[in-house]
């Protein structure tokens, strides 16, 4: 709760963009309606508007787009879907149900329930559809759209820069000689799009294992973005630079390793507003460089410090039921990865360990095994989920 906090205390203003560039972000106000939905008595069919008793001469055409006059009694007009009901309508013949029974007339028996929506009868104006911290989804676009909408006022997505550290990390071909593959500057871009960063990021790296490396890559990483992302470096060996570096540039911790497994030395540090371009504080992440771990702070870090950015209501919590026992880990609480199968439950994974990504790959999040507790098969877990498919938010 801490880097959500930390986040919403620095979100930035919010702003209006066009319904087609709002996907992603988040309503910074509630969407209320600008005219009652519908805004004018619409036929829900393809038929006759009439009135008084029939059979009824037929006057002319409604279409859709246009302000008919009213009917007399007697008279119906032709009317398509979607098109506004003309004043005096007593009843909508459906196309299929009407009869000519002379030139020029129209007959037919109308259906029970009005063949039209009359205006209030999806929201009533100035109703709130929507609260704000939403998220914009395609479905919201439309409805915006719906009520008249051509811009929304929302909160713009943060930027977040990488930096990799890491004398030991290979980019490109297989691991041997010593070097291992760098397995997280590829996939945190995805991740951190899937969590609400833009998608603009840059990333630097392999860094090199000294401090002044690893500050001058935090130095250009502030200057292009909100949030810094960086990976490795956050024990406290021989060539574990972070700390040192947040010391020089007088950050202030947010959070300084937790008690969970995988994962435990995560950080987050706020950088005071006076070292920020854009006089707001900005944060660096420090993920652990085990891949699993790093994955396991991005998602119980990051993702509530971008939640709290983007203005979004935190979500709900998830939970699942356990298709098999999963142990603790001692005095810490255990992240564990889980799929969902076919029977429902949530099972735990092999290939679990904090370097290994093969679980991972197969995931659907994390369930959470409390400190000193096993989680037993059938029983309720907490779950962190992932983000598995775009726009996605845990």
């Amino acid at each position: 709760m801490a880097a959500y906090e930390a986040g919403r205390a620095a979100a930035p203003e919010p702003h209006h963009v066009d319904l087609a560039e709002a996907d992603g972000l988040t309503l910074a106000v509630p969407l209320t309606t600008l005219t009652p939905l519908p805004a004018f008595p619409t036929s829900s069919v393809d038929g006759y508007a009439a009135r008084g008793a029939g059979p009824w001469r037929v006057a002319g055409r409604v279409l859709a787009g246009t302000v008919p006059d009213g009917l007399e009694a007697g008279t119906a007009v032709e009317i398509a879907t979607g098109a506004m009901v003309p004043p005096g309508t007593e009843r909508i013949i459906r196309v299929e149900d009407s009869r000519a029974p002379a030139e020029g007339l129209i007959d037919g028996d109308a259906r029970p329930t009005p063949d039209w929506r009359e205006p209030g009868d999806e929201a009533a104006k100035g109703e709130e559809l929507l609260p704000a911290g939403v998220p914009v989804t395609p479905g919201v676009i439309g409805l915006a759209a719906a009520c008249g909408y051509d811009t929304l006022q929302v909160y713009p997505a943060p930027t977040v820069a990488l930096a990799i550290f890491g004398d030991e990390l290979a980019t490109s071909g297989p691991p041997g000689h010593g070097l291992v593959r760098d397995a997280l500057g590829p996939q945190l871009p995805a991740w951190l799009r899937r969590l609400g960063g833009a998608d603009a990021m840059t990333q630097q790296g392999p860094v090199e294992d000294t401090l002044e490396a690893h500050v001058a890559a935090i130095k250009r990483a502030l200057s292009q973005a909100n949030v810094v992302c960086t990976t490795g470096g956050t024990m406290h060996g021989p060539v574990d630079h972070v700390h040192p570096a947040l010391a020089s540039l007088g950050a202030r911790y947010v959070v300084n390793t937790v008690a969970v497994r995988p994962g435990f030395p995560m950080l987050l540090a706020e950088i005071p507003p006076d070292e920020s371009l854009d006089g707001r504080p900005k944060f660096i992440a420090g993920l652990p460089g085990n891949p699993q771990s790093a994955i396991v702070a991005l998602m119980t870090l990051v993702a509530p410090l971008l939640a709290g950015l983007t203005g979004l209501v935190p979500p709900p919590l998830v939970h699942a039921t356990l298709g098999a026992e999963i142990p603790g880990r001692g005095d810490y609480t255990h992240l564990a990865l889980i799929r969902v199968r076919r029977d429902g439950l949530a099972h735990p994974l092999a290939h679990s360990g904090s370097a290994m990504l093969r679980g991972v790959a197969r995931a659907d999040g994390f369930a959470v095994i409390d400190p000193g507790t096993s989680g037993e098969a059938g029983s309720l877990a907490e779950c962190v989920p992932l983000p598995i498919y775009p726009g996605g938010r845990p």
